[in-house]
Parts: C-alpha cells; structure tokens; sequence
C-alpha cells in the first residue's frame, strides 16, 4: 500500500486509448521525463490493461494504476483481470466505481466487492462518487452519500487512509458537459464527503483520506481547483492523453506546496 504523503495526487485515466503500444509507450515517455522531476506531486497513470506490462516503472513519482479490476483472485471469469494479477504487475492504484462502469450496470455494491479486493491485493482504490443532476436544495448530495455507505460498507477504520475518494459530477464529464462546476461547487461537496467519512469513522484518529476532483480538469483550471477546490489532487480524463497539457497540469501542481 503506498505511504500516505502531503504531495499532491495527479491521476491521468487514458480510458481505451491510445490506439497502440508504440503511442503508449512514447506518451508515457513523455510525462514521465517531467513526472520524475516533481516534488510536491505523485503522477498516476492509468492505461487500458493491455499497456501495463509495457509501461512498467520502478519510479515513485510517477507510477501505474489499473481502470478497474475484478474482486476475484483467478478462476472461469472471461475477459476479466484480477487484483491479484494487476497487483503481480506492479500496479499501485486502481480506479473503481468510475461513472463509465456504473452507466454499464455496476452496483454499488459491486464497486464495495472491488474496494475489498484491492485492499486484499495492497492497491490503493481511487473510489469514484458524483450526481447526475445539481438541484437547487441539494438533494444530490444523498446519492453521493449512499454511493458513498456503500462502497465502504464493511470496512474497518484502518482502512480509511488506504483509499482515495474522486469526486466526479456527471454533468460536467465529456462532450455532452452541461458546464464547469464552479470552484465553491468542488469546495462544498469535498467538505460533505470529509462529513461523511467523520461521521462513519473517527477521522480524528486516523490520516485523512485523499479526495481527487475530476471533470474536465485541464492546464487551465488545475491551479484553481487545487488553490480552492478543498482536494488532494485530480482525475484528469481527455488532457491526459495529451504530454503537453497533461506535463502542464503536473507542473502547475508541482509549484504549489501542500
């Protein structure tokens, strides 16, 4: 499990790109000559399994994560990879519970079997949480609450500074984005989800857990949303497939000490 540090936590999830192993490999070439360099930042990079084995580092700062994984060790699940597999892979961090999965089907209940398996196999799940809609009232803020109950159920309290919350609101992910959420928005739901977890356990007692804000995040609004959002770092989906504006994100965290 990765020591729990103050540097900021900047997440690239590649999603089902690029289109080949070459592209990867010099993409991840790319980021990691500036990665390697940073002092108040870990980078994590999230490729599609197939890349992983390639892309494999002993670095630091910059290391892999999985975009998700299966909660069984092996056995007859086709098409599957497990924790165990990613985990005798190196990979330190494994994205769960993210809206593209959920919108498939997955359960929150789903994504709890994958929190316990990732604990199981020493990675570090990056949990995804967010609404579909922003009302007025903030009636949102109970769906994030029970994804949230959820996806911890069972959990002791040992365990709350080995996982990491992302805070991604739909309504502000991909092309169909409505708009940016204003930095006060991000502020208001990483105070709820730090409320949420007081109030499951005694977060007094234990490190804080780390909240990344993802959404449209990219070298323009990562000062801001780092400077004001009230997170540990970020998610960044589309920019990071991009070694200039996802080098530029890392950068500008780097420069600003937790």
């Amino acid at each position: 499990m990765v020591k729990k540090t103050q540097k900021w936590l900047v997440v690239g999830n590649w999603k089902m790109n690029p289109v080949s192993s070459k592209i990867a490999s010099a993409t991840f070439s790319s980021i990691k000559k500036v990665a390697n360099k940073t002092r108040n930042t870990e980078t994590v990079i999230c490729p599609p399994f197939i890349y992983l084995e390639k892309l494999k580092t002993s670095g630091h700062r910059i290391v892999l994560g999985s975009q998700d994984l299966f909660p069984e060790a092996e056995g007859s699940f086709t098409g599957n990879v497990s924790y165990l597999q990613l985990k005798n892979l190196g990979v330190i961090y494994s994205i769960v519970g993210h809206s593209e999965k959920r919108r498939e089907g997955e359960t929150n209940e789903d994504v709890n079997k994958k929190v316990k398996a990732s604990l199981r196999g020493m990675i570090t799940p990056i949990i995804c949480v967010g609404e579909s809609t922003r009302d007025e009232k903030g009636e949102f803020l109970g769906s994030i609450k029970e994804q949230l109950l959820s996806s911890l159920s069972g959990l002791p309290k040992t365990s709350i500074k080995d996982i990491v919350i992302a805070y991604e609101p739909l309504w502000a992910i991909g092309a169909s984005a409505k708009r940016e959420p204003l930095v006060k928005e991000i502020f208001e739901v990483s105070i709820f989800i730090k409320k949420v977890l007081s109030d499951i356990y005694d977060t007094k007692s234990v490190p804080p857990t780390k909240i990344l804000y993802g959404g449209s995040v990219d070298e323009k609004n990562i000062e801001s949303i780092l400077k004001s959002g009230g997170v540990d770092g970020v998610l960044v989906g589309r920019a990071s497939l991009d070694p200039k504006k996802f080098t530029e994100i890392i950068k500008k965290a780097d420069l600003l000490k937790r």
